[in-house]
């Protein structure tokens, strides 16, 4: 289905306000974000690219409030960043050379995959009760972590700032805020290299991007800003939120599938 223009925007920017808000607290914006493109009839690859556009630029807000508050442990940030630039790069020439119904059919294969990781996943690293890792260990897993999820990222994208969050809380040990704070700095690596290939490669609908792109730089702003004033209950909060919303999407692919 397609719709006029004014009609996609109208449609799209407050979506992607709330994805980015969402995803500034806890990751997984664009489990609501990408099938919002798809929705409005972008073909796939178009809309995978044009999502990173705006996806980038409000990682990139969160990362500045969350800097400003202290909330990035650089330890583990850093290596993960550089690692996610590899990792998303690889995912998304992997991306490319896939048709549109290959990607469809990944997409079925990993969402049950993560609906799986997360209702089976214990504990919320606080610092309070985790087991402070060594620097050693934090530049060695961080590094995995970032390598592996950036792949993920440049190949797939929705839910990446949630695995980040999770693995840093649960396998790095770090304070649930900084590894919100950590995974944003992640994020926006892979992000912003995912955007560049599919930059280079012309998928990205500028006219469509743009306007989203304010949308997202705002809610950015406003989610980062909530999560440090408030906390780790929102971000629990909005860590279940999406695990919902993921199950609901798992849900609704595989009845679309059978029917």
């Amino acid at each position: 289905m397609y719709y006029s223009y004014s009609v996609t925007l109208l449609i799209l920017c407050p979506v992607i306000f709330l994805s980015a808000f969402i995803d500034a607290i806890a990751g997984g914006g664009g489990l609501i974000s990408l099938p919002a493109y798809i929705f409005v009839g972008i073909p796939i690859h178009n809309a995978y690219a044009t999502n990173k556009f705006p996806a980038s630029m409000g990682t990139a807000m969160a990362v500045t409030n969350y800097l400003k508050g202290g909330c990035i442990d650089f330890t583990a940030a850093i290596p993960g960043s550089i690692a996610a630039v590899i990792g998303s790069f690889i995912g998304t020439r992997l991306a490319l050379s896939l048709s549109p119904r290959a990607l469809q059919i990944c997409l079925m294969v990993i969402l049950p995959l993560v609906g799986i990781f997360i209702f089976t996943k214990r504990g919320s690293g606080d610092s309070d009760s985790a087991v402070q890792r060594s620097t050693r260990f934090k530049l060695i897993s961080s590094s995995l972590i970032g390598l592996v999820l950036g792949c993920y990222d440049g190949f797939f994208g929705p839910g990446t700032g949630m695995f980040l969050t999770l693995a840093l809380s649960g396998l790095v040990h770090l304070d649930l805020i900084k590894s919100v704070g950590s995974t944003k700095l992640i994020n926006f690596s892979s992000n912003f290299t995912a955007m560049i290939t599919w930059l280079i490669s012309g998928k990205i609908l500028f006219p469509i991007a743009v306007p989203c792109m304010v949308c997202s730089v705002a809610g950015g702003f406003l989610g980062s800003r909530m999560a440090i004033k408030t906390g780790k209950r929102l971000i629990r909060l909005v860590l279940a939120l999406v695990s919902i919303l993921l199950f609901v999407k798992i849900a609704v692919d595989l009845i679309q599938d059978i029917l």
